[in-house]
C-alpha cells in the first residue's frame, strides 16, 4: 500500500490537520477499555486504520509495545467483550471531586 491509499483511508482532520483530535485517538487505542469499535464510531477509523495510525505516529518501540498489548484482547474488540462489561471506563478512574 503506497503513502496516497493509507492517507485516503485516515479522515482529512486527522491527517495533521488537528493535533488534538490525533492525540485522542491514540489515547482512546492505548486506553484498555475503549474497543476499536468505539474509535470508528467516533472517528471513522477501523481496527487496520488505527494500527496504520499509531504505527506512523509513535516511536517503533512504542508502537511494538502497544500492539503486543492490544492483540487479542479481549475488551479492545466488543464480540470477545463479556456482555456484562458495558462501561468504557473502570469506576475509580473518574473520581468526584
Amino acid at each position: 500500500m503506497n503513502q496516497y491509499q493509507m492517507n485516503r483511508r485516515i479522515p482529512e482532520q486527522l491527517q495533521g490537520g488537528c493535533p488534538a483530535l490525533l492525540s485522542r485517538v491514540i489515547e482512546m487505542a492505548w486506553e484498555d477499555r475503549t474497543p476499536f469499535e468505539a474509535i470508528e464510531q467516533q472517528f471513522g477509523l477501523d481496527e487496520n486504520a488505527v494500527i496504520r495510525l499509531m504505527r506512523r505516529q509513535l516511536k517503533p518501540a512504542s508502537f511494538r509495545l502497544w500492539r503486543a498489548r492490544v492483540h487479542g484482547r479481549k475488551t479492545k474488540h466488543l464480540q470477545l467483550r463479556s456482555p456484562h462489561v458495558s462501561r468504557g471506563y473502570c469506576p475509580s478512574q473518574y473520581k468526584p471531586r
